[in-house]
């Protein structure tokens, strides 16, 4: 978690220069872009936080994680980092974000949560 404090940094840990991401898709769907790279970054940050760790869903012995957040909630915050959560071989979350430990996702919604909002929420 030290080393991994910004997209960059995800970047730097796994060989990949930034600016050679590139994002085609069609006009019709432009208003989702924010959202797809938003995607694209996140998928890079969680791969370098896991350090190689691959969820296997087929292992229900491994436990998986995620951050997990609310909308408008009683604090009156927009979205914001709640906690985090787990789950066996069932997920209501992509695999490509779950992350190996509690700590991590708890990093991950804390640190990344302005992307996380990028790419969950619809504007």
């Amino acid at each position: 978690m030290d080393e991994i404090k910004t997209f960059e940094d995800a970047c730097k840990k796994l060989g990949i220069n930034p600016e050679e991401i590139k994002l085609a898709y069609p006009e019709q769907i432009n208003h989702h872009a924010k959202a797809l790279v938003a995607h694209i970054k996140l998928v890079i940050i969680i791969e370098a936080l896991n350090d190689g760790w691959k969820p296997d869903w087929t292992n229900g012995e491994w436990d998986k994680y995620y951050p997990w957040f609310t909308m408008g909630g009683s604090s009156g915050v927009d979205f914001s980092y709640v906690g985090y959560d787990v789950w066996d071989s069932a997920s209501c979350v992509g695999s490509r974000l779950a992350l190996k430990s509690r700590e991590l996702a708890k990093y991950a919604g804390t640190q990344f949560e302005s992307l996380y909002k990028e790419y969950f929420v619809l504007e």
